[in-house]
């Protein structure tokens, strides 16, 4: 892995563990439905560039991993009788983050790539403060799965964009998205979800 010159996530106000601890079974329907849209996100990359064959085979790994998680929140859901919702809800923060786009093929490509890193960046900030924070040794156990694989996706996206952009050029662009992604963040709710 390239030494990457990143800026640090803003830390999630302490409030959103709190939160989530308060109704778990509610953040378990919420990272089920997260997990559904990793994969789905890492998908539609593939179907975006399928002639990034440098790429696909990693991103069709992720697109599968995501889908095991998912597996295992249902299964954690499932022993402890919570449904999956319904209907997913729409995710603000991806949604916010999306916006900031840019046009054309290769810069969309880095941001998407970019967008990708931060969401399991934040991903791994809070399934590692769920893990040090619940009491449950079955959850803990879980999350502390979960979070280390958050980090090596988040690393492996920003990898990703090296077959196409120089470093220099990844690193502005992921510190740029941390400060547009700190202030998303804010600017929601806190409740028990992992966004």
């Amino acid at each position: 892995m390239p030494d990457f010159q990143i800026k640090e996530l803003e830390p999630s106000n302490p409030e959103w563990v709190k939160a989530v601890l308060a109704d778990f079974d509610e953040f378990l329907k919420d990272h089920a439905d997260c997990e559904r849209k990793a994969s789905g996100m890492a998908m539609s990359l593939v179907a975006k560039y399928p002639d990034r064959d440098e790429i696909l085979d990693e991103l069709i790994h992720t697109g599968i991993e995501e889908l095991d998680h998912f597996r295992k929140v249902f299964w954690i859901m499932r022993e402890r009788g919570v449904p999956l919702n319904r209907k997913m809800n729409k995710d603000a923060y991806v949604d916010q983050l999306l916006k900031n786009i840019r046009g054309g093929r290769d810069q969309g490509l880095l941001d998407r790539l970019i967008i990708a890193a931060l969401v399991e960046n934040r991903g791994f900030e809070r399934f590692k403060l769920i893990a040090e924070n619940c009491k449950d040794p079955e959850l803990v156990k879980f999350y502390d799965l979960i979070y280390k694989s958050e980090a090596r996706h988040g690393e492996m996206f920003l990898r990703l964009a090296l077959n196409y952009f120089d470093q220099n050029t990844v690193e502005q662009r992921y510190n740029e998205m941390v400060d547009i992604e700190g202030k998303i963040l804010a600017s929601l709710p806190i409740g028990p979800v992992l966004h």
